[in-house]
């Protein structure tokens, strides 16, 4: 099955694929095309697409924009673009509707309600990717953090973050590993000494 990179953002739902999250898409975010890299020799570079989906934050305050109708259209023609930048196969927009058919083998929707963020978690994806979707998690990939520069994976985390705690309207995001999917257990284990080595740990269950 294929993977999409797709928003972080936790209505994002893909039926058909399986996600891997990048604040809007990767769009403008610094070292998302190392992390493209690194993925493309992890998981396969014919198995990876992108896509954009309805209401997107990040695209929303990169851009400036005053309304939803102006960021679908924009996020459809940057997502684009970057698809052709990274050489990413351009799956398309995923709406606020039923599961919709996107390009090269993806389906998916937006599941949260309109306007409003319900999230309390930040899921980071270690293994191969979302496995088990959570309305109550943002995503952030995290399969490629072992292969890259510490100052990298510092600084794309911390922006990403912080961009959860600001539209989720609370500090203290609670952070969970998903250690599933299809590398290995010393690739996994190796991502997840890297995030802690920049302060990323699991919350501790109370």
């Amino acid at each position: 099955m294929a993977y999409v990179i797709t928003c972080g953002d936790e209505g994002v739902q893909v039926n058909e694929g399986t996600r891997l999250g990048f604040a809007g898409s990767g769009y403008k975010l610094a070292g998302f095309s190392a992390a493209v890299t690194i993925l493309k020799k992890l998981l396969g570079e014919e198995q990876i697409r992108i896509a954009t989906h309805s209401e997107c934050d990040w695209i929303k305050d990169q851009l400036d924009l005053s309304n939803w109708e102006q960021v679908e259209a924009s996020s459809q023609q940057y997502i684009e673009a970057l698809a052709d930048t990274e050489g990413l196969l351009y799956s398309g927009i995923l709406p606020f509707s039923d599961p919709r058919e996107l390009k090269h083998g993806i389906k998916g929707h937006m599941v949260r309600p309109k306007k409003i963020h319900i999230a309390n978690k930040i899921a980071f994806t270690l293994a191969g990717g979302e496995q088990t979707y959570n309305l109550g998690c943002f995503l952030i990939s995290a399969e490629w953090v072992a292969a890259a520069p510490k100052k990298l994976v510092k600084e794309m985390m911390d922006v990403q973050i912080a961009h959860y705690r600001k539209i989720g309207g609370m500090e203290d995001l609670q952070f969970v590993f998903e250690r599933e999917g299809e590398l290995s257990e010393e690739i996994v284990a190796a991502n997840e000494k890297m995030l802690e080595s920049i302060g990323i740990t699991e919350t501790k269950k109370k």
